[in-house]
């Protein structure tokens, strides 16, 4: 009985060592294939980038534009360096919106704006122009929304809004505020 374990250990050790070996190479071989795979380095990085959405009839929609863009192929995200947006629709005020930086989602529907953000609706005929400030802000491009769970100040003329959390609807002209809401209004002079 001994002599015959005596004689499989080195043929079960040489099928382990076989096995090891094999699954070394195979590793080697995917990480040198596909070494940005495994790491998270930037495929291209795009300097005074800017993209413009059109409209049915071709007018410009939307127009995103940053100081440097860098797209990571690992986990498909997209950071953007002073980024800003620029949305205008016929027989609208427009409205730009800037950030010290920024992330696209995948398919670039949803943007996400970081640190020292200013939203700002250009003065129409029936209304001044205001302004909106915050840490954080998520817009969905294609539901016209922007949202942020943050602080928020808006300022419109004399009359100013603070409070946490809110969400503007663009088409719809709604806007809620969600919490610790404050407002200052004071009459013209």
């Amino acid at each position: 009985m001994r002599l015959g374990i005596a004689r499989l250990f080195p043929v079960a050790l040489m099928l382990a060592l076989a096995l090891l070996t094999f699954y070394l190479e195979r590793t080697v071989r995917e990480e040198q294939a596909n070494p940005a795979l495994r790491r998270h380095d930037p495929d291209y990085v795009v300097s005074n980038f800017t993209s413009t959405t059109y409209n049915r009839v071709g007018a410009p929609l939307t127009v995103l534009s940053a100081a440097k863009m860098v797209h990571y192929p690992d986990d498909d995200t997209t950071e953007l360096l002073a980024p800003r947006v620029v949305q205008t629709k016929p027989d609208e005020p427009r409205m730009s919106v800037s950030a010290e930086r920024g992330a696209l989602s995948g398919n670039g529907d949803e943007i996400f704006l970081y640190d020292n953000v200013v939203m700002l609706r250009d003065a129409a005929a029936d209304r001044p122009s205001a302004r909106l400030t915050t840490s954080f802000l998520h817009l969905l491009r294609d539901r016209s929304l922007a949202r942020t769970d943050r602080e928020v100040t808006i300022v419109e003329d004399r009359r100013s809004l603070s409070g946490r959390g809110m969400e503007y609807n663009n088409d719809t002209r709604q806007f809620n505020l969600y919490a610790d809401v404050r407002g200052r209004f004071e009459s013209p002079k």
